[in-house]
């Protein structure tokens, strides 16, 4: 008979549990992740709610619901098996910045500025309250029952809830009333600086008082115990403070302060979980509450149990110690069938090992030993060696060191360039590319020996590169670059055709220029006078001249009296002459 309810109780015990390792993260575009503490994996995200960051996350107590507030001024209700969205309401005209649910699970409280007490049925509100002049940064309930046990416990009527602020020196406790009369404080505790971290003991009974231990700014804790029992005007000063330094032993005679980053009470009430120390590396320790001292000082050496040293300067390329006898063979190049030979005796282990006199070369040295005379090359066939440019530049890609990759790329010679891109191996093709587009948009000068290895990359590594489904994407930044460069080439190629017309034409009007000029004077001068003796004169310096010239100035005059003559004519009404008439005019 009891067999099925045992089953049944064993599954919701294991619901329970797997829901318990979850760990909700909410992010800063406004997308909440589920992550498995126990896989160690991301188990599923919460899209589609906030449009903005997201300030606080709650689990509520039945397991599969979670709450989340934003800076988009909504509440969202998720379902965390389905992963969707169960209700979303405004709630507040400002950004909400942190959530509590209440002991029974019915009532949630938000916080902006001012806090709200909701019905998470109806979700309407059920109480206000004046809030912080600051965005709330922690809110929680500090009692479970209501310290008058003798009227009817509703499950919210009676309780206690405490709330602090950023910038805020004081933490509040406000009382929830059965009417709406009273919204301020009723009660505050007073700290030293702007509380960071906030844990309390619920008290159960109505005698026991509630214990507090708020974590400051300044990396102090502060411990209050305080019964709650109605109004207070002065605002409570902690019962101990703790506070941690270190020894001060070492050289340096004053002790520095050790930084509280959270502290918890542990199931006793009786001691707290400190966390301390470096953020990257914090310290967690139990220790027993002593509230009789006002104030507590723990000393604690943390030089010694922290392992992290951070003065020591961290690189990330390490430099091989390579001895000169020595050929070190790079695995993964296709055609590497050679078998590696093990060290068969323990006098070639000795040989390896560097003397203890010698000393370990500089990354400064080995790259001024690297420009390698291309005679003295070996031919393609052999194994290429650790100092080699190929083995150099995957170093240079997988470290992103600017010195290694500017003395690699910076190599004008063809065949240097060709070797190297042909060794490398292939999964460092994409990089380099991404790396050389990366310069080719940079300073214009570095171009010309950047295209070079993109040619011989493109050349030799072709075949990969069109097996990658992805290649588009991959190269896009390149294609738009070619793109851009190639569209202005029409345009330059007509302004330098331009320029070299004007070039051309300024230099041509400058030898022009230089020519000597040509003498203008005129060697022979002819002057036309009315005068008959200047006439017979002529007629003496003509017969001088040879026949030609006297036969064209005949034809002339000849030419010169027909056109008289024909003038007279046309004054008589003429038109033509009589042969005979003719005659006798010559």
């Amino acid at each position: 008979q009891d067999g099925p309810q045992r089953k049944k109780r064993k599954s919701e015990v294991g619901e329970v549990d797997k829901q318990l390792d979850i760990l909700a993260i909410g992010t800063a575009v406004g997308s909440i992740l589920l992550y498995s503490t126990v896989k160690g994996e991301l188990q599923s995200k919460l899209d589609g709610g906030h449009d903005s960051r997201v300030n606080c996350v709650r689990w509520h107590q039945d397991s599969c619901c979670l709450y989340s507030c934003s800076d988009d001024k909504h509440i969202v209700e998720w379902n965390t098996q389905t992963c969707k969205v169960k209700c979303k309401w405004k709630g507040d005209n400002s950004s909400v910045t942190c959530l509590c649910i209440s002991p029974d699970g019915k009532m949630l409280l938000s916080a902006g500025r001012t806090i709200k007490l909701w019905d998470l049925e109806t979700k309407e509100v059920y109480r206000h309250f004046t809030g912080h002049a600051t965005s709330v940064s922690s809110l929680m309930f500090t009692t479970v029952k209501p310290m008058n046990e003798s009227k009817p416990f509703d499950g919210i009527t009676g309780l206690y809830f405490l709330s602090g602020a950023i910038h805020d020196r004081l933490l509040s406790v406000w009382y929830i009333r059965s009417d709406r009369k009273e919204k301020n404080a009723v009660m505050s505790f007073t700290v030293t600086d702007e509380p960071t971290f906030v844990d309390l003991a619920v008290s159960e009974v109505k005698e026991e008082p509630v214990k507090l231990a708020v974590v400051c700014r300044d990396g102090q804790l502060h411990i209050f115990e305080h019964i709650l029992n109605g109004y207070c005007k002065k605002p409570l000063t902690s019962n101990c403070t703790i506070q941690i330094a270190t020894p001060g032993n070492d050289g340096d005679s004053t002790p520095k302060p050790v930084p509280i980053l959270a502290a918890a009470f542990c199931t006793d009430k009786q001691s707290l979980l400190l966390v301390y120390g470096n953020t990257l590396q914090p310290i967690i320790e139990k220790v027993s509450l002593n509230t009789s001292e006002s104030h507590i000082c723990l000393v604690r050496d943390i030089q010694k149990v922290l392992s992290l040293k951070t003065d020591a300067a961290l690189t990330k390329v390490k430099t091989p110690v390579v001895n000169s006898d020595t050929k070190v063979l790079v695995p993964g190049i296709p055609g590497h069938s050679t078998a590696v030979k093990t060290p068969a005796s323990g006098k070639e282990k000795k040989k390896n090992k560097r003397k203890p006199g010698e000393t370990e070369e500089s990354i400064e040295q080995r790259l001024g030993a690297l420009d390698i005379d291309v005679s003295k090359v070996k031919t393609p066939g052999g194994l290429p060696q650790t100092d080699s440019f190929a083995v150099l530049l995957v170093q240079g890609l997988e470290s992103n060191d600017a010195e290694i990759l500017n003395k690699v790329l910076n190599t004008r010679k063809e065949t240097i360039v060709k070797n190297t891109v042909a060794r490398m191996p292939i999964h460092a093709v994409i990089p380099l590319l991404h790396e050389l587009t990366k310069r080719l948009q940079g300073n214009p000068y570095s171009a010309s020996v950047m295209v070079r290895w993109l040619k011989s990359v493109f050349t030799l590594h072709a075949s990969y590169l069109s097996t990658l489904p992805d290649l588009i994407p991959q190269l896009g930044m390149l294609y738009q670059l070619m793109e851009s460069r190639v569209k202005t080439l029409q345009k330059l190629s007509r302004l330098h055709g331009r320029l070299f017309i004007l070039v051309t034409q300024v230099a041509a009007s400058q030898t022009v220029q230089e020519v000597p000029e040509v003498n203008q004077t005129a060697k022979l001068v002819y002057e036309d006078d009315s005068s008959e003796e200047e006439g017979s004169d002529d007629e003496m310096i003509a017969d001088k001249d040879s026949d030609e010239n006297w036969d064209e100035d005949e034809e002339k005059e000849e030419q010169s009296d027909e056109q008289d003559m024909t003038v007279e004519k046309e004054i008589n009404g003429d038109s033509d002459l009589e042969p005979e008439n003719e005659s006798e005019e010559e």
